[in-house]
């Protein structure tokens, strides 16, 4: 009686063959996986596509008639690899559901999702993770040329609702020189007043405003008066950072009898340390800074609200 073998088992390594899990070995996508080398394994994901990448498949059509698989899998595939694909054949028609209640399970158990339309595409997408598995990003980034004029456009295209056909416009019509040596290029454009911006074709309301925003408004939109009123309560001390900003020092007194101390700010004396101790005499000890003043953080400006 003839027996049937299982696969070689494949410890997953560095190699350049895609390990594929025996229970895929029926699976028309696998004819449709080229330019890569394919040996199945004993891998707990359907497809090991790098040292730290793996793809689940999925059909919807199977995830319809058995719901409960894909959690299954998910749970015995527990925290391993860092990309982890869940590659879903939509081969059903009412799909729009079943892709919306598998998007969420994906973002529970950090999963990427995946959507292919046939088996040509699913096997090109599994070919692709692994053709380059060791390449760098830089395929896919923006490329910015080196010299001046790409800079620039660069810059302001970086501001919502300016697009290249603006950036054209604003070297024509301020009279922007654009040579490498030129230092009031940049100027030009962020000393240009509304009204001037407005006169441009293309220019709107909307794209003016941004463009002056982009210039103009501060980093902090919250000014430093609620720091000041809430040190002003007593009931919260400032940090480090906060009364440095304003010239107050948090001064520590304590009085005999009655147990307690008082946690005061005194303007205008810099890193002292004080304590009363009623008739006898205060002996204030100075410190250095130990590091240059802080800016206010908006952590303690939202202590107020």
């Amino acid at each position: 009686m003839a027996t049937k073998t299982k696969p070689p088992v494949v410890q997953p390594g560095a190699g350049n063959n895609i390990i594929i899990n025996p229970n895929q070995r029926l699976n028309p996508v696998l004819e449709h996986i080229r330019h890569v080398g394919k040996e199945f394994g004993d891998i707990v994901p359907d497809y090991h596509v790098g040292r730290t990448t793996c793809i689940l498949f999925l059909s919807l059509k199977y995830h319809r008639l058995h719901p409960e698989y894909i959690h299954t899998r998910i749970a015995k595939l527990g925290g391993s690899y860092n990309l982890r694909i869940l590659l879903i054949m939509c081969d059903v028609t009412e799909h729009q559901e079943l892709i919306r209640e598998l998007t969420k399970v994906c973002l529970i158990n950090s999963l990427t999702i995946i959507v292919a339309w046939s088996n040509e595409e699913a096997g090109q997408y599994i070919a692709t993770f692994k053709q380059f598995e060791h390449k760098p990003p830089d395929l896919i980034k923006e490329r910015v040329d080196k010299d001046y004029d790409s800079i620039f456009r660069n810059a302001l295209t970086s501001i919502s609702k300016v697009n290249r056909t603006d950036v054209a416009t604003l070297r024509t019509s301020l009279g922007i020189v654009t040579s490498i040596y030129s230092t009031q290029t940049f100027a030009d454009v962020a000393k240009a007043s509304s009204d001037r911006l407005q006169n441009l074709p293309g220019f709107g309301q909307v794209k003016v405003k941004r463009i002056k925003e982009a210039f103009e408004k501060p980093f902090h939109t919250k000014t430093a008066n609620a720091t000041l009123s809430l040190s002003n309560r007593g009931d919260v001390l400032p940090s480090t950072s906060a009364a440095d900003t304003f010239g107050m020092v948090p001064t520590r007194s304590s009085s005999k009898g009655k147990n307690r101390e008082v946690l005061s700010v005194t303007p205008g004396r810099t890193g002292s340390r004080s304590r009363d101790s009623g008739p006898d005499s205060s002996v204030g000890v100075d410190r250095e800074r130990s590091r240059p003043v802080s800016p206010v953080w908006d952590i303690e400006l939202d202590l107020n609200d």
